[in-house]
Protein backbone atom coordinates (compact mmCIF):
# COMPACT_ATOMS: atom_id res chain seq x y z
CA UNK A 1 0.00 0.00 0.00
CA UNK A 2 1.44 3.32 -1.14
CA UNK A 3 1.86 5.12 2.45
CA UNK A 4 2.03 9.16 3.00
CA UNK A 5 5.13 9.83 4.43
CA UNK A 6 6.26 13.06 6.59
CA UNK A 7 10.12 13.49 6.75
CA UNK A 8 10.76 16.03 9.36
CA UNK A 9 14.28 17.62 8.45
CA UNK A 10 14.27 16.17 5.51
CA UNK A 11 16.05 18.39 3.59
CA UNK A 12 18.84 17.38 5.90
CA UNK A 13 21.52 14.47 5.02
CA UNK A 14 19.66 11.52 5.83
CA UNK A 15 16.13 13.18 5.12
CA UNK A 16 16.94 13.86 1.89
CA UNK A 17 18.22 10.76 1.50
CA UNK A 18 15.20 8.42 2.31
CA UNK A 19 12.78 10.79 0.30
CA UNK A 20 14.53 9.85 -2.50
CA UNK A 21 14.31 5.89 -1.41
CA UNK A 22 11.27 6.20 -0.23
CA UNK A 23 9.83 8.00 -3.74
CA UNK A 24 11.27 5.52 -5.52
CA UNK A 25 9.01 2.78 -3.20
CA UNK A 26 6.31 4.88 -4.48
CA UNK A 27 5.66 6.97 -1.64
CA UNK A 28 4.45 10.26 -1.45
CA UNK A 29 7.11 12.49 0.71
CA UNK A 30 6.09 15.59 2.59
CA UNK A 31 9.32 17.76 3.93
CA UNK A 32 9.35 20.04 7.20
CA UNK A 33 12.70 21.57 7.20
CA UNK A 34 13.93 25.00 8.29
CA UNK A 35 16.67 24.66 6.24
CA UNK A 36 19.27 25.92 8.73
CA UNK A 37 22.26 27.76 7.56
CA UNK A 38 24.33 25.29 9.60
CA UNK A 39 23.59 22.79 7.04
CA UNK A 40 22.65 24.53 3.68
CA UNK A 41 24.51 27.57 3.89
CA UNK A 42 23.32 31.06 3.84
CA UNK A 43 21.59 30.47 0.44
CA UNK A 44 19.69 27.20 0.58
CA UNK A 45 19.11 27.18 -3.05
CA UNK A 46 22.58 26.34 -3.36
CA UNK A 47 22.18 23.46 -1.17
CA UNK A 48 22.67 20.09 -2.88
CA UNK A 49 20.85 18.46 -0.21
CA UNK A 50 17.79 20.92 -0.49
CA UNK A 51 18.34 20.70 -4.31
CA UNK A 52 17.92 17.06 -4.74
CA UNK A 53 14.62 16.56 -3.07
CA UNK A 54 13.01 20.29 -4.28
CA UNK A 55 10.10 19.31 -7.09
CA UNK A 56 9.93 15.87 -6.29
CA UNK A 57 8.59 16.16 -2.61
CA UNK A 58 5.86 18.67 -1.05
CA UNK A 59 7.79 21.01 0.86
CA UNK A 60 7.23 23.30 3.67
CA UNK A 61 9.72 25.51 4.92
CA UNK A 62 8.83 25.92 8.24
CA UNK A 63 9.91 24.37 11.40
CA UNK A 64 9.11 21.66 14.03
CA UNK A 65 8.76 24.26 16.90
CA UNK A 66 5.84 25.47 15.55
CA UNK A 67 2.66 23.94 16.31
CA UNK A 68 1.28 25.69 12.72
CA UNK A 69 3.98 24.11 10.82
CA UNK A 70 3.32 20.72 12.50
CA UNK A 71 -0.48 20.89 11.30
CA UNK A 72 -0.06 22.13 7.97
CA UNK A 73 3.00 19.28 7.70
CA UNK A 74 0.59 16.46 9.04
CA UNK A 75 -2.20 16.70 6.53
CA UNK A 76 -3.23 13.43 4.74
CA UNK A 77 0.01 12.16 6.49
CA UNK A 78 -0.23 8.27 7.58
CA UNK A 79 3.84 7.88 8.58
CA UNK A 80 6.40 10.29 10.42
CA UNK A 81 10.00 9.93 10.26
CA UNK A 82 11.18 12.44 13.03
CA UNK A 83 14.98 13.62 11.92
CA UNK A 84 14.72 17.20 12.60
CA UNK A 85 17.15 17.76 15.41
CA UNK A 86 20.26 19.45 16.73
CA UNK A 87 23.29 17.16 16.66
CA UNK A 88 26.49 18.47 17.61
CA UNK A 89 27.40 16.61 20.78
CA UNK A 90 29.72 19.77 21.85
CA UNK A 91 27.71 22.14 20.84
CA UNK A 92 24.95 21.04 22.94
CA UNK A 93 27.02 21.40 26.52
CA UNK A 94 26.72 25.07 25.53
CA UNK A 95 23.97 25.62 23.78
CA UNK A 96 21.45 23.90 26.49
CA UNK A 97 17.93 25.52 25.71
CA UNK A 98 18.74 25.16 22.03
CA UNK A 99 19.01 22.00 21.63
CA UNK A 100 15.95 21.57 24.45
CA UNK A 101 13.42 23.21 22.56
CA UNK A 102 14.57 21.56 19.02
CA UNK A 103 14.88 18.33 20.35
CA UNK A 104 12.77 17.98 23.52
CA UNK A 105 10.14 21.19 23.34
CA UNK A 106 9.80 20.43 19.17
CA UNK A 107 8.55 16.59 19.84
CA UNK A 108 5.84 17.26 22.76
CA UNK A 109 4.31 19.67 20.26
CA UNK A 110 4.15 16.58 17.81
CA UNK A 111 2.76 14.39 20.41
CA UNK A 112 0.70 16.50 21.84
CA UNK A 113 -1.35 17.23 18.52
CA UNK A 114 -1.07 13.05 18.37
CA UNK A 115 -2.72 12.39 21.95
CA UNK A 116 -5.49 15.33 21.29
CA UNK A 117 -6.45 16.12 17.52
CA UNK A 118 -8.29 14.08 14.96
CA UNK A 119 -5.26 12.41 12.72
CA UNK A 120 -4.54 9.84 10.42
CA UNK A 121 -0.76 8.73 11.78
CA UNK A 122 -0.28 4.81 12.05
CA UNK A 123 3.29 4.97 12.18
CA UNK A 124 6.35 6.75 13.62
CA UNK A 125 9.79 6.28 13.62
CA UNK A 126 12.53 8.17 15.75
CA UNK A 127 15.55 8.99 15.15
CA UNK A 128 17.66 8.44 18.67
CA UNK A 129 21.10 7.96 19.17
CA UNK A 130 23.94 5.71 20.00
CA UNK A 131 24.77 9.25 22.80
CA UNK A 132 22.20 7.91 25.04
CA UNK A 133 24.43 5.12 26.34
CA UNK A 134 27.53 7.11 27.30
CA UNK A 135 30.28 5.19 27.31
CA UNK A 136 28.70 1.80 26.90
CA UNK A 137 29.14 -1.46 27.68
CA UNK A 138 32.51 -2.93 28.58
CA UNK A 139 33.85 -5.88 31.17
CA UNK A 140 35.98 -5.25 34.17
CA UNK A 141 38.73 -8.38 34.97
CA UNK A 142 36.87 -8.64 38.53
CA UNK A 143 33.43 -6.90 38.41
CA UNK A 144 32.38 -8.22 34.70
CA UNK A 145 29.82 -6.48 32.93
CA UNK A 146 30.39 -2.63 33.83
CA UNK A 147 29.04 0.53 32.58
CA UNK A 148 31.19 2.81 33.03
CA UNK A 149 30.69 6.63 33.93
CA UNK A 150 31.72 9.79 32.13
CA UNK A 151 35.58 10.16 32.48
CA UNK A 152 37.32 12.09 35.23
CA UNK A 153 39.14 15.40 33.93
CA UNK A 154 41.67 14.68 36.32
CA UNK A 155 42.47 11.53 34.30
CA UNK A 156 42.24 12.93 30.90
CA UNK A 157 44.39 15.73 31.61
CA UNK A 158 47.52 13.91 32.95
CA UNK A 159 46.64 11.76 29.17
CA UNK A 160 45.19 8.70 30.47
CA UNK A 161 42.14 8.24 28.17
CA UNK A 162 41.16 5.24 29.33
CA UNK A 163 37.69 3.61 30.48
CA UNK A 164 37.64 3.22 33.72
CA UNK A 165 35.60 0.23 35.79
CA UNK A 166 32.94 2.10 37.91
CA UNK A 167 33.47 -0.40 41.11
CA UNK A 168 37.71 -0.60 41.42
CA UNK A 169 38.72 1.79 38.49
CA UNK A 170 40.62 -0.13 36.61
CA UNK A 171 41.13 -0.05 32.69
CA UNK A 172 38.24 -1.87 31.20
CA UNK A 173 37.70 -4.03 28.15
CA UNK A 174 34.97 -2.43 25.15
CA UNK A 175 32.04 -4.78 24.20
CA UNK A 176 29.74 -4.16 21.77
CA UNK A 177 26.48 -2.07 23.24
CA UNK A 178 23.07 -3.75 23.27
CA UNK A 179 19.88 -2.18 23.31
CA UNK A 180 19.28 -3.55 26.78
CA UNK A 181 22.63 -1.47 27.99
CA UNK A 182 22.21 0.80 30.28
CA UNK A 183 21.34 4.37 29.44
CA UNK A 184 23.76 7.45 31.08
CA UNK A 185 24.27 9.71 28.78
CA UNK A 186 27.28 12.00 29.25
CA UNK A 187 26.08 14.77 26.95
CA UNK A 188 23.27 17.28 26.56
CA UNK A 189 22.78 16.11 23.50
CA UNK A 190 22.50 12.81 24.46
CA UNK A 191 19.89 13.38 26.99
CA UNK A 192 17.84 15.17 24.72
CA UNK A 193 17.76 12.18 22.25
CA UNK A 194 16.77 9.93 25.28
CA UNK A 195 13.76 12.38 26.12
CA UNK A 196 13.00 12.20 22.85
CA UNK A 197 12.83 8.59 22.27
CA UNK A 198 11.06 7.74 25.61
CA UNK A 199 8.52 10.37 24.81
CA UNK A 200 7.90 8.93 22.02
CA UNK A 201 7.45 5.73 22.82
CA UNK A 202 5.47 5.91 25.38
CA UNK A 203 2.99 7.93 23.68
CA UNK A 204 2.87 5.28 20.24
CA UNK A 205 1.75 2.70 23.29
CA UNK A 206 -0.65 4.91 24.38
CA UNK A 207 -2.14 5.99 21.47
CA UNK A 208 -1.75 2.34 19.64
CA UNK A 209 0.62 4.39 17.11
CA UNK A 210 3.25 1.36 15.97
CA UNK A 211 6.38 3.41 17.18
CA UNK A 212 10.26 2.42 16.10
CA UNK A 213 13.03 3.99 17.38
CA UNK A 214 16.47 3.79 15.47
CA UNK A 215 19.78 4.69 17.75
CA UNK A 216 21.90 5.54 15.24
CA UNK A 217 25.88 5.41 15.69
CA UNK A 218 28.26 8.06 13.46
CA UNK A 219 26.40 7.96 9.91
CA UNK A 220 28.84 9.28 7.00
CA UNK A 221 28.40 9.37 3.50
CA UNK A 222 28.20 11.14 0.01
CA UNK A 223 26.44 14.02 0.56
CA UNK A 224 26.71 14.99 4.01
CA UNK A 225 27.89 18.81 5.02
CA UNK A 226 31.53 19.94 4.53
CA UNK A 227 30.57 23.29 6.00
CA UNK A 228 29.37 22.09 9.55
CA UNK A 229 32.29 22.00 11.84
CA UNK A 230 30.24 20.07 14.52
CA UNK A 231 29.27 16.86 13.31
CA UNK A 232 30.48 14.19 11.36
CA UNK A 233 34.89 13.64 11.72
CA UNK A 234 35.19 12.31 8.15
CA UNK A 235 33.54 15.57 6.83
CA UNK A 236 35.05 17.76 9.23
CA UNK A 237 38.70 16.67 8.13
CA UNK A 238 37.63 16.71 4.91
CA UNK A 239 37.22 20.27 4.76
CA UNK A 240 40.49 20.86 7.05
CA UNK A 241 42.40 19.07 4.50
CA UNK A 242 40.82 20.65 1.58
CA UNK A 243 41.93 23.69 2.98
CA UNK A 244 45.13 22.77 3.73
CA UNK A 245 45.20 22.80 7.23
CA UNK A 246 46.33 20.33 10.00
CA UNK A 247 44.20 17.93 11.44
CA UNK A 248 44.36 18.08 15.51
CA UNK A 249 43.10 14.14 16.75
CA UNK A 250 41.87 14.70 20.51
CA UNK A 251 43.14 12.57 23.17
CA UNK A 252 45.69 10.04 21.57
CA UNK A 253 43.88 9.15 18.48
CA UNK A 254 42.29 5.62 19.64
CA UNK A 255 39.67 7.04 20.53
CA UNK A 256 36.79 4.73 18.43
CA UNK A 257 33.22 4.82 16.77
CA UNK A 258 31.14 2.96 14.69
CA UNK A 259 30.71 4.18 11.44
CA UNK A 260 27.66 3.22 9.04
CA UNK A 261 27.24 4.60 5.85
CA UNK A 262 24.10 6.38 4.83
CA UNK A 263 22.67 4.06 2.56
CA UNK A 264 22.50 1.25 5.45
CA UNK A 265 20.81 4.01 7.48
CA UNK A 266 18.68 4.52 4.29
CA UNK A 267 17.73 1.12 5.22
CA UNK A 268 17.45 0.49 8.44
CA UNK A 269 14.62 3.32 8.51
CA UNK A 270 12.44 2.38 5.11
CA UNK A 271 12.64 -1.83 6.76
CA UNK A 272 11.39 0.04 9.90
CA UNK A 273 8.33 1.72 8.00
CA UNK A 274 7.39 -1.50 6.33
CA UNK A 275 7.63 -4.11 8.80
CA UNK A 276 5.20 -4.93 11.68
CA UNK A 277 8.15 -6.72 13.38
CA UNK A 278 9.66 -3.26 13.83
CA UNK A 279 6.46 -1.76 15.56
CA UNK A 280 7.40 -0.89 19.13
CA UNK A 281 10.60 -1.85 19.11
CA UNK A 282 13.80 0.20 20.00
CA UNK A 283 17.11 -0.62 17.83
CA UNK A 284 20.70 0.02 17.37
CA UNK A 285 21.72 0.80 13.79
CA UNK A 286 25.68 0.59 13.08
CA UNK A 287 28.22 -1.37 11.20
CA UNK A 288 28.63 -3.44 14.49
CA UNK A 289 32.58 -2.68 13.87
CA UNK A 290 34.67 0.09 15.66
CA UNK A 291 36.97 2.24 13.84
CA UNK A 292 39.96 4.59 15.71
CA UNK A 293 39.83 7.98 14.68
CA UNK A 294 43.83 8.22 13.85
CA UNK A 295 43.07 5.43 11.20
CA UNK A 296 40.28 7.57 9.76
CA UNK A 297 42.58 10.73 9.95
CA UNK A 298 45.16 8.42 7.97
CA UNK A 299 43.29 7.41 5.42
CA UNK A 300 41.91 10.40 4.76
CA UNK A 301 45.33 11.90 4.46
CA UNK A 302 46.43 9.53 2.20
CA UNK A 303 43.40 9.09 -0.01
CA UNK A 304 43.86 12.95 -1.04
CA UNK A 305 47.24 12.41 -1.24
CA UNK A 306 47.50 15.87 0.93
CA UNK A 307 50.56 16.87 2.80
CA UNK A 308 48.90 18.27 6.43
CA UNK A 309 49.85 17.09 9.12
CA UNK A 310 47.94 14.71 11.63
CA UNK A 311 48.95 16.14 14.98
CA UNK A 312 47.61 14.00 18.33
CA UNK A 313 47.29 17.38 20.15
CA UNK A 314 46.32 14.99 23.89
CA UNK A 315 43.14 18.18 24.41
CA UNK A 316 39.98 16.92 24.85
CA UNK A 317 36.53 17.77 25.18
CA UNK A 318 34.07 17.60 28.13
CA UNK A 319 31.22 15.36 27.38
CA UNK A 320 33.18 13.23 24.60
CA UNK A 321 33.26 9.34 24.74
CA UNK A 322 35.87 6.75 24.68
CA UNK A 323 34.21 4.27 22.79
CA UNK A 324 31.22 2.58 21.35
CA UNK A 325 29.68 0.45 18.90
CA UNK A 326 26.81 -1.16 18.59
CA UNK A 327 25.48 -4.61 18.85
CA UNK A 328 23.13 -5.56 15.47
CA UNK A 329 21.74 -8.90 17.42
CA UNK A 330 18.17 -7.12 17.72
CA UNK A 331 17.64 -5.66 14.60
CA UNK A 332 19.06 -8.58 12.53
CA UNK A 333 16.74 -11.04 14.17
CA UNK A 334 14.05 -8.46 13.93
CA UNK A 335 13.63 -7.23 10.34
CA UNK A 336 16.60 -8.82 8.82
CA UNK A 337 18.76 -5.71 8.44
CA UNK A 338 22.33 -6.15 7.46
CA UNK A 339 24.99 -3.59 6.60
CA UNK A 340 26.54 -4.12 3.40
CA UNK A 341 28.97 -1.14 3.10
CA UNK A 342 32.01 -1.66 4.66
CA UNK A 343 34.34 1.08 5.95
CA UNK A 344 36.64 0.51 3.08
CA UNK A 345 34.03 0.72 0.69
CA UNK A 346 31.74 3.47 2.38
CA UNK A 347 34.94 5.99 2.40
CA UNK A 348 35.76 5.09 -1.21
CA UNK A 349 32.62 6.16 -1.98
CA UNK A 350 32.68 9.46 0.25
CA UNK A 351 36.16 10.80 -0.42
CA UNK A 352 35.24 9.84 -4.48
CA UNK A 353 32.59 12.34 -3.91
CA UNK A 354 34.42 15.27 -2.02
CA UNK A 355 36.80 15.31 -4.37
CA UNK A 356 34.20 16.24 -7.13
CA UNK A 357 32.68 19.11 -4.89
CA UNK A 358 34.12 22.77 -3.93
CA UNK A 359 36.05 23.31 -1.06
CA UNK A 360 34.14 24.66 1.58
CA UNK A 361 35.51 27.55 4.31
CA UNK A 362 37.20 25.72 7.05
CA UNK A 363 35.24 26.67 10.34
CA UNK A 364 37.04 24.37 12.94
CA UNK A 365 38.84 26.36 14.40
CA UNK A 366 36.11 29.03 15.36
CA UNK A 367 34.00 26.03 16.74
CA UNK A 368 36.92 25.19 18.67
CA UNK A 369 37.17 28.96 20.09
CA UNK A 370 33.48 28.59 21.12
CA UNK A 371 34.29 25.51 23.23
CA UNK A 372 37.61 26.87 24.63
CA UNK A 373 35.47 30.04 25.93
CA UNK A 374 33.25 27.74 27.64
CA UNK A 375 35.55 25.81 29.11
CA UNK A 376 34.50 22.37 27.32
CA UNK A 377 37.95 22.10 25.12
CA UNK A 378 41.01 21.28 27.59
Amino acid sequence: MKKNVLITGGAGFIGSNLALKLIENGCNVTVLDNLSPQIHGDDPELSPLYRSIKGKVRFIHGTVESREDWINALTDIDTVVHLAAETGTGQSMYQIQRYSDVNIKASTIFLDLIANKKHNITKMVIASSRSIYGEGKYECSEHGIVYPNARIEGDMGSGDFNVKCPVCSVNVELLATDEESKIHPSSIYGVTKQVQEQMFMITGQSAGIPTVSLRFQNVYGAGQSLSNPYTGILSIFSTRIKNGNDINIFEDGLESRDFIYIDDVVESIVLSIFSEEANYQIFNVGSGVCTDVLTVAETLKNVYQSSSEILISGNYRVGDIRHNFADLTLIKSKIGFEPKVDFVTGMKKFTDWVNEQEVQTDLYESSIAEMKAKGLYK
